[in-house]
């Protein structure tokens, strides 16, 4: 019988897993920590009943991914739950861009620039049909290539340029927060992408949520697994090519600098040299809260939004990305806000609620940016200082140590510029190949990119799967 090896539960680990083990492989998942999940794992991190997301949130791309919905995984408990409103970006005037599900919702709250929105993200009451053809390698020859085409055209633009779209501060400052989720500096090519590509989702599947955590979604996936006979084993950590068991198949979701240690001279020597000169993005700093009564925004809608963003009018983003890709740290920093309760009650511990933060910080950043991000929801909710009872954190570093496939705090798993959003890890035609016959990665780094899609692992398997048809031991450069 063909037997795998899967380095890391992450989403993307599991996916693989799972898509060898549905082709009748023999699977078996190595994880170093104590817990399968990757970024995907939850827990009762301050106060006992509360529940807090350690990493992954929200999950418009999760929820549309062509390979978690072939699964069927609410068989295994996976349940997708919506705040009323998507995400809200407030301005210091108590105005506010507002995203809803609805494309005509949200192009009606955008006044003025709502024609203009509607024309950009239109492409979203069509995107079950052409959505494989960007959750997955960019170099190939798309499925749909007039839609990805009418998608793909403004991605390419820098989102600065593309913000200028938009008459007013309400939709260049919602569309600069999504876009800022690329941790790149603004005014650079390709920034539109991330950015564009969320929205999009969102306005097809929405902003959802995992009930009971987004642990739910990995658990699901290893339930499947199980099912299928494959097996996963905890606290096994790989760090050199003997720790790994023999395999036919063996797929790292690790980052490339991770899979270069560990292979060493088994490595063709071009992609090792890609591999440990990946480059790593700023970093994230993490802040939970326990918080009375729920934050007491200025503006109204963003009490009911499931994703608040701070970060004050376009041109102050851009501001902030800039610094922190230079390695300064801003005094008031690009936040992002997840009030995962207001879909999921029973994350809560009466009227405590549980709060998610982070801040963009740059690479590697050993200061403590919590003070920073109180500050910054207190511009917009004063008074929220005070309804803090509780507070845990995870800084940049600690994010690396929690999961090393977060170098620096990157939890992006690399910066996304022209090169590696578009190639992956290395300059070829199979992002997923390391060049080692039978021998794969999937992590993050290598398209679509980040979030709980598991797409990355799914098309690592399945070159895996045309490799092992295929017979002859070679492997696509």
């Amino acid at each position: 019988m063909t037997t795998a090896v899967v380095v890391g539960s992450g989403p993307n680990g599991l996916a693989a897993a799972t898509a060898l083990a549905r082709a009748g492989v023999d699977v078996t998942v190595l994880e170093a920590a104590a817990e399968i999940g990757g970024g995907t794992r939850s827990s009762e991190a301050i106060l006992p009943g509360l529940l807090h997301d350690h990493c992954s949130a929200f999950h418009p791309m999760a929820a549309g991914s062509p390979f978690l919905r072939e699964l069927g995984l609410e068989r295994y408990g996976l349940e997708w739950r919506w705040p009323e409103i998507d995400c809200v970006h407030p301005l210091d005037n108590g105005d506010a861009g507002v995203l809803h599900t609805s494309l005509e919702r949200t192009a009606e709250g955008l006044g003025a620039d709502g024609p203009r929105w509607r024309v950009l993200f239109r492409p979203s009451e069509t995107f079950d049909d052409w959505s494989s053809d960007i959750m997955g390698p960019l170099v190939r020859l798309p499925e749909h290539p007039l839609r990805m085409a009418r998608f793909g055209a403004p991605t390419l633009l820098p989102a600065s340029l593309l913000a200028r779209v938009f008459r007013t501060e309400r939709a260049r400052a919602l569309f600069g927060g999504v876009a800022a989720h690329a941790f790149r500096p603004l005014h650079l090519p390709l920034t539109s992408a991330i950015g564009v590509g969320i929205i999009t989702a969102g306005h097809r599947y929405g902003w959802p949520v995992a009930a009971g955590g987004s642990r739910s979604i990995t658990a699901a996936m290893a339930a499947l697994l199980a099912d299928l006979g494959g097996k996963i084993e905890t606290g096994v950590r790989v760090s050199a090519a003997s720790d790994l068991p023999p395999a036919d198949i063996t797929v790292f979701d690790l980052a490339p600098g991770a899979v270069a240690d560990i292979l060493g001279d088994r490595l063709p020597p071009g992609v090792a040299r890609s591999y440990r000169r990946f480059r790593h993005g700023p970093g994230a700093f993490k802040a939970d809260f326990a918080v009375a009564g729920g934050v007491p925004w200025t503006n109204p809608d963003a009490r009911r939004a499931g994703t608040v963003h701070l970060g004050g009018e376009y041109r102050e983003i851009a501001a902030t990305e800039r610094e922190i890709h230079a390695g300064r740290m801003p005094e008031r920093p690009f936040v992002l806000v997840g009030q995962q309760y207001l879909a999921d009650p029973a994350r809560s511990a009466g009227d405590v609620h549980p709060v998610w933060t982070y801040a963009h910080v740059p690479h590697g950043y050993t200061g403590d940016a919590t003070e920073a991000i109180v500050a910054q929801i207190e511009r917009f909710a004063p008074g929220f200082r005070e309804r803090i009872v509780g507070t845990a954190v995870r800084s940049a570093t600690g994010f690396a140590a929690y999961n090393p496939n977060y170098v620096g705090g990157d939890i992006i798993t690399g910066s996304k510029d022209v090169r590696q959003l578009v190639f992956g890890p290395r300059i070829g035609l199979d992002p997923y190949a390391t060049g080692v016959p039978g021998v794969y990665v999937c992590s993050a780094a290598t398209p679509p990119g980040p979030g709980a899609h598991g797409m990355c692992g799914a098309h690592a398997a399945a070159r895996a799967l045309r490799d092992l048809r295929r017979g002859d031991g070679r492997v696509a450069a």
